[in-house]
């Protein structure tokens, strides 16, 4: 195994043999890339993990902080102590070579491009700067599969969304334990998200990543001769999934299935696929962890952005002035994962309505659906972390979002317009009668067979002029009698009224492979369309007399009027209905160059005189190709019409035959007319008969088939009514809670006045003495704000001259008894203090609630009346003597 390199300081060291724990398959010109992401509270968890990586590991580390922009850091100083490897401070342009490590320097973003680190001066104010999550993303699109990301100790969720996109390109995420780290922000932000491959203390992870770089096939080309077995053990890899989880991986994409279990085996160190699947069946809590890896999300908040501006300027009001009178608005979107792109669909409409200004009054309804019920969970909690400023507009961040602790909450009118649930678009029934479809980024992970299968699925559920929104690597392929793009670039289609009736829908439940010999025809529904004959015969009657044939724009004939045998004849072989495979010899070629020349002018044109064999003769013919624009039913297509031109009839004399020989001439034709008439009767009888026999045998499976369908019916009206009834149960449920909401809201509303009017102070602790809640007079006593929710009473400043407090709480909730106290302040004030216990409408004791009412007046009239009465006392004993 040749030495990686290494710069001229480490020649000697890097002589002594690698450590076998060094060892691993390497390739040419490439070895993998680790970005670090840590806080600048995370020197110590930098300093344990470059301790413990060993001498010639072959990998590059590349180090992303969050610096003072002002201040002219030493980390890569103190760094150098702990590491035998050269420890750099990025300059712009400077090539990543292995066994080295890379700082970023402050005040700068950095990227990477064909292993090539450049800075970047920050685009984002001070405070929102995502170093990690910039540098995580360049690294997955640079180094695809073989991008390492860690995130160490730190505060914040920055790199989270980084490591989605190392996750996206089957790169593979190391993070710190949240236990040992100093600050456990980032690392369970991370582990939070389901992004962590590994979580392990800091010191362990070099080694865990050179165990998984052992085992991961980073350039690998597959063997041949294994590949039967390795496609075998892959489909008892779907068996198990489909057991245990329900779903059916199968008609996903091979390669990206095979990709997401190799670094699973990469994770677990094992070589062989056989011998996963045996680890498979001993430890099914790894299934659902693979199951979870191959339904990793590629999503964000206005992924694409041109494209979602399009769909805000063009398409949603087009769609909108489709509907004048207003209305709802339906669109789906399948595979939503965590919900961003619903939720960005929300946004844009809302911002597209009020540009629009319509008469009409219009909303949106988004049905979001996902095969994962942890992210449909996550999606409908509608928080997303911080770093999400990175994707979003300041503008739209204030006003579709709020900010609390846990990051941006999505907020009330944007959460209201979409409905999460979980649904497998390969197996349950699809959403119908849609404006808009936005599938973006599901198509990529399917084979060829599903998605011929989805497309005209989606046209299905569309609406006449509805629009499919798909991603920026997809296509609706061969598709184009269904769909007509609005935008290349940004994968925009409009929904054609298609007239090939003849193309099936298959729906969800027959996605399972039909086979021939199961008995039965396979049950597909058709697509409906107009009148295709009629349609052809009325454009025929305004415009033309002759033969003619109806095509698309790929010469496939839809429909043929007239006589077209001497210019057409079917071709050997395969049935193939394309003119240009069917045109007769001297046809094709001109034909061909008309029809291109049509289509690309947008007009008719015309050929003159075109030399045609037709059965040992010639014919000369006038062509016309005429692209269609109108009826709206036929746009798109082309009509070819065929006009015989008349042949002069052939001068040259021949000889007169005898009256005899003519006579014997014609009974002889007629003789062979009848004989061939005879063998066609008896052909059509037999045929005749064979056909009675499939028809009674038709017949027969209709007649069971409609009972079934019967049944079938009775069955779906019956639960048609209930799910009537339940929706209306739905909703009285749902009128009764938010009403129940209002009366909270409005008996909240009372209690906070009537705390606030009583102007005592009052202080509600929990059971533990942690603050739960107060009033705004007790600020004034107790130096509490609204961040102190949650703390100990024990660690807050008071101006109470009351160290007993605590205890005397803890004595109330033992005893059950009120205790009442005089206190006095720091600064001449008195209160009385009353300290009950908390007892809810359950009768369950669940805290105290301490009371302080204001005693200063009293207190001095009662000093006053003391004075009074000593002044008093004196006068009288001075009489007395």
């Amino acid at each position: 195994m040749k030495k990686p390199p290494g710069p001229k300081m480490r020649r000697k060291a890097a002589a002594a043999p690698v450590p076998p724990e060094a060892q691993r398959p390497r390739t040419r010109n490439a070895f993998p890339i680790v970005g670090i992401g840590a806080s600048a509270g995370g020197l110590e968890a930098l300093e344990l993990f470059l301790k413990h990586v060993p001498e010639g590991s072959g990998m590059a580390f590349v180090i992303v902080q969050h610096l003072d922009p002002t201040h002219k850091g030493i980390m890569v100083e103190l760094l150098q102590r702990t590491t035998r490897m050269p420890v750099v401070q990025v300059r712009d342009r400077q090539k990543v070579a292995p066994d080295r490590v890379y700082v970023i320097p402050p005040n700068k973003d950095m990227s990477i491009l064909h292993g090539v680190l450049h800075l970047l001066e920050p685009a984002a104010p001070r405070g929102l700067r995502l170093p990690i999550d910039f540098f995580f993303r360049s690294l997955a699109d640079d180094c695809r599969s073989r991008s390492i990301g860690v995130i160490l100790s730190g505060m914040g969720s920055d790199g989270t969304l980084g490591l989605r996109a190392i996750k996206e390109k089957a790169g593979v995420v190391f993070v710190q334990a949240p236990a040992s780290a100093k600050f456990d922000g980032m690392p369970r932000s991370a582990v939070d998200a389901g992004l962590a491959d590994v979580v392990a203390p800091a010191e362990q992870l070099p080694g865990r990543i050179i165990d998984y770089l052992k085992h991961a096939p980073l350039a690998a080309k597959p063997d041949p001769s294994r590949e039967d077995k390795a496609q075998s053990a892959l489909e008892k890899v779907f068996i198990l999934l489909r057991t245990q989880t329900g779903h059916d991986f199968s008609p996903y994409k091979k390669s990206t299935i095979y990709r997401r279990v190799e670094r699973r085996m990469g994770l677990h160190q094992i070589d062989k696929i056989a011998t996963y699947v045996r680890f498979l069946r001993e430890n099914p809590q790894e299934i659902e962890l693979l199951s979870k890896e191959l339904l990793i999300g590629v999503t964000g908040f206005f992924r694409d952005s041109p494209a979602w501006e399009q769909l805000k300027d063009e398409v949603i009001p087009a769609l909108l002035a489709a509907h004048p009178k207003g209305g709802v608005l339906r669109a789906w979107t399948p595979g939503c994962s965590t919900g961003e792109e619903a939720y960005s669909l929300a946004m844009v409409f809302k911002e597209a309505l009020e540009r629009v200004k319509p008469a009409g009054n219009f909303s949106l309804q988004v049905f979001a659906t996902d095969l994962d019920r942890d992210a449909i969970d996550r999606a409908r909690a509608g928080v997303y972390p911080a770093n999400i400023a990175a994707d979003i507009s300041p503008e739209r961040l204030r006003r579709f979002f709020s900010q609390d602790e846990q990051g941006y909450r999505v907020g009330k009118e944007i959460r209201e317009t979409v409905v999460f649930a979980p649904q497998n678009v390969i197996m349950d029934p699809p959403f119908t009668k849609l404006d808009l479809l936005v599938c973006r980024n599901l198509l990529i992970y399917l084979d060829q067979g599903m998605q011929k299968k989805l497309i005209p699925l989606f046209h299905y559920s569309l609406n006449p002029g509805g629009v499919l929104f798909l991603g920026s690597a997809e296509t609706i392929g061969t598709f184009t009698h269904l769909f007509a793009p609005l935008a290349k670039k940004a994968r925009l289609y409009r929904r054609l009224d298609s007239v090939l009736g003849e193309a099936p829908v298959e729906f969800p439940s027959s996605f399972v492979p039909y086979r021939p010999d199961a008995g039965g025809a396979q049950p597909q529904a058709r697509l409906p369309g107009p009148n295709l004959q009629s349609l052809a015969d009325q454009l025929l009657l305004q415009r033309f007399s002759p033969a003619a044939v109806l095509t698309n724009d790929k010469g496939d004939i839809l429909y043929i009027s007239g006589r077209t045998g001497k210019y057409l004849e079917p071709a050997a072989g395969k049935a193939n209905w394309n003119i240009f495979a069917m045109a007769r010899e001297g046809l094709r070629y001109e034909l061909g160059t008309g029809f291109q020349k049509a289509l690309r002018q947008k007009a008719s044109a015309g050929l003159k005189g075109v030399k045609v064999g037709t059965n040992g003769g010639v014919q000369t013919l006038d062509i016309t190709i005429h692209p269609i624009d109108e009826p709206a039913a036929l746009q798109g297509m082309v009509m070819i019409v065929f006009t015989e031109v008349a042949t002069p009839p052939n001068t040259q004399a021949a000889g007169k035959p005898s009256r005899a020989s003519a006579r014997r001439e014609s009974l002889a034709a007629f003789e062979r007319e009848l004989q061939q008439a005879r063998e066609e009767i008896r052909a059509t009888r037999e045929q005749m008969q064979t056909s009675q026999e499939e028809l009674k045998s038709a017949n027969e499976e209709l007649q069971s088939t409609n009972e079934e369908l019967q049944s079938t019916n009775e069955e779906l009206t019956t639960s048609k009514e209930e799910m009537q009834s339940l929706n209306e149960e739905l909703q009285t449920v749902n009128q009764e809670l938010q009403a129940k909401v209002d009366e909270l809201s409005h008996v909240n509303n009372d209690m906070k006045n009537l705390l606030n009017s009583t102007d005592i102070a009052t202080l509600f602790l929990d059971d533990a003495l942690a603050v739960r809640r107060f009033t705004t007079q007790t600020a004034s006593i107790i130096k509490l704000i609204a961040g102190d929710v949650g703390r100990p009473i024990t660690d807050i400043t008071t101006e109470l001259d009351y160290p007993e407090m605590a205890a005397d709480a803890r004595e109330v909730l033992r005893t059950l008894a009120f205790i009442e106290k005089q206190a006095a302040t720091r600064d001449g004030r008195w209160f009385l203090v009353r300290i009950m216990p908390y007892r809810t409408l359950e009768n369950r004791i669940d805290g105290v609630v301490i009371t302080f009412s204001d005693i200063t007046a009293a207190k001095r009239l009662e000093a006053q009346l003391r004075q009074t009465q000593t002044g008093t006392g004196k006068s009288r004993k001075k009489g007395t003597s």
